[in-house]
């Protein structure tokens, strides 16, 4: 759907800032709490957290993430699912967000009332209060960024530091064909999966997949070694080919370091039993350069997403 009309009464113009904020809490509905927990004042107030906070933003923005061929609702989960996908990745849990527009003044009334109703749908789903946020008038274009804040949900937190040599790496589902499949906005963020990995002892370090496995893997590797991926172990999404797998992006999968001294099949065995409808592969290991297996894939040859490139 295109979110532009040359119609100023179908228009966010035909009603001003004020009477449009005021439809967005009626939009929203309980996925904003009221003032001052919710959309009314300067700032939104959050209760204390005990433990450690997380906070990340994310935008989509049309032409980029998101086109005429995707619904105004599925732009609003995939903005916040995105953004659920990195506390995914950290063991993390949500617990509010923010909401800043920018909006062309030709953007339709019915377009940014499905965007906000796909968004509070969303957010019910995952326990996230819409907070707060702004709203800008831009020209010529629509964006949307989210900033989500989250707490940890146990004593200890991921990050994508922690990897050594010889660590095998795995990943989540299946990768490669998101923008053709249209993965990238159906997609489910593996919450449960990251909390559930981040008490894990023997899982590393770890990220989300979402400028392509040969890209992300590079944020893992730990010095003086490189992934070696066996092309054989990928798990790829029907009618993708190895290097779509690794460089598409989009993917929203997770990708982890497990220490080598792990008994993989114990472990397979127990991430079966708590997930057993979410496929885990063992994709290759951290390896030095002396013992960097001959048939592994050199993914100095693959590239993934790069912004500003």
């Amino acid at each position: 759907m295109n979110p532009f009309t040359n119609n100023p009464r179908e228009s966010v113009a035909a009603w001003g800032e004020e009477k449009l904020i005021t439809t967005i809490r009626r939009w929203l509905g309980t996925a904003s709490p009221r003032a001052p927990f919710g959309i009314g004042d300067d700032c939104a107030v959050l209760a204390p957290s005990r433990g450690r906070q997380l906070i990340t933003v994310d935008p989509v923005i049309y032409g980029r993430h998101f086109d005429d061929a995707i619904a105004p609702r599925a732009a609003a989960e995939k903005l916040l699912k995105r953004n659920l996908s990195d506390l995914a990745a950290m063991g993390g849990q949500p617990v509010a967000a923010v909401l800043a527009l920018a909006l062309d003044a030709r953007t339709k009334l019915r377009w940014l009332e499905q965007f906000y109703r796909g968004l509070a749908a969303c957010a019910r789903r995952h326990r996230v209060a819409i907070v707060g946020g702004d709203i800008a008038q831009s020209s010529g274009n629509l964006a949307a960024s989210l900033t989500l804040l989250g707490s940890a949900t146990g004593p200890r937190i991921v990050t994508r530091r922690g990897a050594c040599r010889g660590d095998a790496i795995f990943v989540t589902g299946v990768l490669g064909g998101s923008l053709r499949s249209g993965h990238h906005f159906r997609f489910t963020p593996r919450l449960a999966e990251g909390r559930w990995l981040a008490r894990q002892r023997e899982v590393r370090a770890m990220m989300d997949v979402s400028d392509g496995l040969a890209k992300d893997l590079r944020a893992l590797t730990p010095r003086a070694a490189a992934p070696a991926i066996d092309a054989a172990a990928l798990p790829l999404r029907a009618g993708c080919d190895v290097r779509a797998a690794l460089t598409d992006g989009e993917d929203y999968e997770l990708v982890f370091a497990l220490a080598r001294s792990t008994d993989r099949d114990g472990f397979l065995r127990r991430w079966r039993r708590a997930f057993p409808r979410t496929r885990l592969s063992c994709i290759g290991r951290f390896a030095s350069a002396k013992d960097f297996p001959s048939g592994a894939l050199n993914l100095a040859d693959y590239h993934g997403y790069e912004h500003l490139r």
